[in-house]
């Protein structure tokens, strides 16, 4: 079965460091583009951080550009979000996703998506 699964959320104080993790099972990770995407209560699922390494492509929103890191470990199938100097806007749940291919880093761009995994950063 296709799946992606986040973990390592959870409560951080403002301007501390958290990472995220995305196993994929079904389907070797490195061979898809991929991105991270967060849900703020009111908004819109916000794309944040995506990459292709087979297509060249990247993409990082303002929002997060200087202070949140993508990486991988292909051996575990496993994607990360490094987040650094963390504000209570950054509160959200964050998710995994990854696509055949680049299109859009947003919601209409990708083909499997995790379940996500809350973040608070309290005021």
């Amino acid at each position: 079965e296709v799946q992606l699964v986040e973990s390592g959320g959870g409560t951080v104080q403002a301007g501390g460091s958290l990472r995220l993790s995305c196993t994929a099972s079904g389907f070797t990770l490195d061979d898809y583009a991929v991105g991270w995407f967060r849900h703020a209560p009111g908004e819109e699922r916000e794309g944040i951080l995506c990459v292709s390494s087979t297509d060249s492509k990247t993409y990082t929103s303002q929002s997060v550009k200087c202070r949140f890191t993508i990486s991988s470990d292909n051996a575990k199938n496993t994607m990360y979000l490094e987040m650094n100097s963390l504000k209570p806007e950054d509160t959200a749940v964050y998710y995994c996703a990854a696509a055949t291919f680049f299109r859009h880093c947003d919601y209409l761009g990708m083909d499997f998506w995790g379940r996500g995994t809350l973040v608070i950063v309290p005021s």
